[in-house]
């Protein structure tokens, strides 16, 4: 294992940990073994602390691919209640409304997600998010009871099914939603009990793929860690006179390609000098 020529983990992200807390854990792991002070780890595509699922971590020079790999087509579970909604859409605040429900049904709630939420979408994306307004997370304005305003942006779900509905006993469905990059599946909830004439939150949320990724394919975060400990890592040392052999092999390859232009151009000129 080379973390600092870059590695790629997926982790299934467990509930209640930001995206960030696994970094920190995984960067601090590999810094004690490796002996180093510093070395660049990042994850592609935030979780939410309430959301699990598949969790792209980067290290070293791995974390060049970051926004290749968020650009991958992402895979959801959303529990949803109707009838209810928070500020944050989530479960991460209180319920600050209710609405009437009783008049949504499966066959209403199905033809609402096919004629509203498939294909390319607007959506406002959440006040309690990373969204940068004036150069700050616009999360941090909501929580201290700002107002934040948000410009909508264009998504498009590829995919959306009702899973589960268990109406009229109860307000609840399950959804699965493929999607685009920066799609918030909490202001999708939102969207979706607005268009049914109610309101509704998130009570879960599960990414289940990302990209060719899938959440079966994933290790947990203490499975990582145990094998970063046992695991055969390249020293910094070797892991730099790696880097400078390639370096050096892509200069001589550059020199050849070089040598073999000018020697075509001046194959070139004397064929012409020949036709004179």
């Amino acid at each position: 294992m080379n973390p600092i020529d870059g590695e790629i983990f997926y982790i299934d992200k467990p509930l209640k940990w930001t995206s960030f807390e696994v970094v920190k854990k995984v960067r601090a792991r590999l810094r004690k073994r490796l002996d180093i002070k510093s070395l660049r780890v990042g994850h592609a595509g935030t979780l939410d602390p309430l959301a699990t699922g598949v969790l792209t971590i980067c290290t070293g020079r791995a974390t060049k691919l970051i926004e290749q790999l968020q650009a991958g087509v992402k895979e959801y579970i959303a529990h949803i209640r109707l009838g209810e909604t928070t500020p944050s859409f989530d479960l991460e605040t209180q319920v600050d409304a209710t609405y009437p429900w009783q008049h949504i049904t499966r066959e209403l709630v199905e033809q609402t997600l096919q004629r509203q939420f498939t294909g390319t979408i607007e959506q406002v994306p959440p006040a309690f998010s990373a969204c940068k307004i004036d150069g700050k997370p616009a999360y941090k304005l909501a929580r201290k009871g700002k107002q934040v305003e948000i410009r909508a942006k264009t998504l498009v779900i590829d995919e959306i099914e009702l899973q589960e509905c268990n109406l009229p006993q109860e307000p609840t469905i399950v959804i699965r939603v493929v999607c685009s990059k920066g799609t918030y599946i909490r202001a999708l909830a939102r969207d979706i009990g607005e268009a049914l004439g109610s309101g509704a939150h998130l009570t879960a949320l599960r990414r289940t793929r990302v990209g060719e990724i899938t959440v079966d394919q994933c290790e947990s975060v203490d499975a990582l860690l145990e094998r970063l400990e046992t695991e055969d890592m390249v020293s910094p040392d070797r892991a730099e006179q790696e880097r400078l052999e390639r370096e050096r092999e892509l200069n001589r390859a550059r020199a050849r390609e070089l040598k073999a232009q000018r020697e075509a151009q001046r194959r070139a000129k004397l064929a012409r000098q020949s036709q004179i």
